[in-house]
């Protein structure tokens, strides 16, 4: 087994010396530390599956930045899972949720910089993104209420729509828009869940993410069916001229 598939071991050791970190401080529930321990197995078990299927030779600094983001995910999902049944300490979640954005953009400049850009590291990014807004979202919903949840289940009502629609699947051209708005959407979600502005900054900063949220997802939606449409036009073409 090469240094590549084992950085994927090393990222679950971290991340659970973290959780005995932050129990430590916070007192993690049990489903707490079932949630982030099963977040830590389950995001490096597809990392390394990834890593296996695509033959890369190296882990690269790009995709260790982004390890390490996902490591603070999950010690943010063992806190905001703890906070369904006892209070927080909300200076910690802030503390592991501000570095785990920061990082955002920093794996991605390193993978440009040492050319080292690929498929894999642009998938492993997206999805860490958007389970910390799944888990943030959860966490302010409880003082917001539970509306807050379809910021964070967008992503992941789109890959079910893709089961029934499999042209959603298809790729989208490349936008800097949606790094944008993911990034304005985590923001605004520590923001609204440091408590230190009034309730209503809160509430204004998150259905402003919403509806950017609704406008890059909807706009990639009516791409995709426009070319499925245009795709299902040329083959019945094809189809009418070969009959012909």
């Amino acid at each position: 087994m090469g240094k590549v598939q084992l950085a994927p071991l090393w990222s679950v050791a971290a991340g659970m010396a973290g959780l005995l970190a932050v129990s430590a401080v916070a007192h993690l529930s049990p489903p707490g530390w079932i949630a982030g321990a099963a977040y830590l197995l389950a995001s490096n078990a597809l990392l390394a599956r990834g890593l296996r299927r695509g033959g890369s030779p190296h882990f690269g600094w790009a995709n260790a930045a982004t390890a390490t983001r996902s490591t603070l995910v999950g010690l943010v999902t063992a806190l905001v899972v703890t906070s369904f049944g006892s209070p927080v300490p909300v200076p910690l979640l802030i503390a592991l949720t501000v570095p785990a954005l920061a990082l955002d953009a920093v794996d991605g400049w390193i993978a440009r910089r040492t050319h080292t850009t690929s498929a894999l590291g642009a998938r492993f990014d997206m999805e860490v993104d958007a389970w910390l807004i799944l888990v943030l979202s959860a966490y302010v919903a409880q003082e917001l209420g539970w509306w807050v949840l379809t910021i964070g289940a967008m992503r992941y009502s789109l890959l079910v729509a893709e089961r029934l629609l499999p042209w959603l699947a298809n790729p989208v051209p490349p936008r800097f828009w949606r790094k944008v708005v993911a990034a304005y959407t985590g923001i605004a979600l520590a923001v609204t869940a440091s408590e230190l502005f009034p309730e209503w900054v809160g509430l204004i900063a998150t259905l402003v993410s919403l509806a950017l949220l609704l406008e890059s997802f909807g706009r990639d939606v009516l791409w995709l069916a426009r070319e499925h449409r245009g795709a299902g036009a040329q083959r019945f073409v094809r189809a009418s001229s070969s009959s012909g």
